[in-house]
């Protein structure tokens, strides 16, 4: 049936687009990181999507770009969850940065920016993105990504350093107290995705001048901690990629504007655009 598959995985969400014999199928999973995945909590996710079953040992072929896979023991991770469900297929696993430079460099250079749940960047030069710094997770980075924001709504919330009105709504929004908050970061899983969940607060009240500064403040971060370490971040574009850049563009693209950078594709979802780059690839025509 479906011959090829291609994934485009943050942590929150997995999307995925198949084809076969002109036909396409699309479809959602749970996030598939390997830094809080084994192979076996892979093997589950998909086991959740009823469908797949129907046609697993058909898949020939898998492109899988996720994040969190960056080094060859996270690359393993994936593949040998993905082999348990499905047994006949070829499995290639990059990072998120590099699908997501297919999906808008394509075959030109470019910076590659993703703000979603987490951040990253890289450099692509029409062939290969390049290791940096960045990247170092919800812990220790992040910057203007939903975690970073999420966390900075929840510690103003409890610092009692939220303007009082916005306080009120968040109350009756969230109810969480400073306990319930260190038990599901400290202790269960997918902490940086319920860190990411009270973002959604921001777009809500996106308007209220608190926000828009905090807003503002986050992408000013990333800029100056991920981007301006880039010499010629000038001259080539800066892509940006995931729902936080999505959802706040106007912002993000008012800050990068005061920086002098020029700003190209802002997507929130790259799937399709990583999926039209492997069928051209494999030589396969809609």
């Amino acid at each position: 049936m479906y011959m090829i598959l291609v994934a485009d995985s943050g942590s929150t969400k997995t999307d995925w687009l198949g084809y076969n014999s002109g036909k396409t199928i699309s479809f959602n999973t749970q996030g598939i990181n390997p830094y809080f995945l084994n192979a076996q909590d892979i093997y589950k996710v998909l086991s959740k999507v009823q469908m797949l079953s129907e046609f697993a040992e058909e898949v020939k072929e898998i492109y899988f770009y996720g994040a969190g896979c960056s080094t060859p023991d996270k690359h393993e991770i994936i593949s040998n969850g993905l082999s348990l469900f499905f047994p006949k297929a070829f499995i290639s696993v990059e990072n998120d940065l590099i699908g997501s430079a297919y999906a808008t460099c394509g075959d030109e250079k470019g910076l590659i920016c993703i703000l979603g749940t987490g951040s990253n960047v890289s450099y692509f030069d029409g062939a290969s993105t390049y290791d940096s710094n960045y990247g170092l997770g919800y812990i220790l980075g992040d910057e203007g990504s939903g975690t970073f924001f999420g966390r900075k709504m929840i510690t103003s919330y409890l610092y009692q350093q939220m303007p009082e009105d916005l306080r009120v709504l968040f109350a009756e929004d969230y109810d969480i107290d400073k306990e319930t908050v260190i038990t599901n970061v400290y202790q269960r899983p997918l902490p940086n995705t319920y860190l990411a969940g009270f973002s959604r607060f921001m777009y809500e009240n996106r308007d209220h001048p608190y926000i828009l500064q905090v807003l503002e403040d986050g992408f000013q971060e990333f800029i100056n901690i991920n981007i301006k370490d880039f010499k010629d971040y000038k001259t080539i574009a800066c892509h940006f990629v995931g729902s936080i850049s999505f959802y706040y563009q106007d912002i993000l693209k008012r800050v990068c504007e005061r920086n002098g950078i020029r700003v190209g594709k802002v997507l929130q979802k790259p799937i399709e655009g990583i999926f039209n780059y492997i069928l051209k690839k494999e030589g396969i025509t809609m």
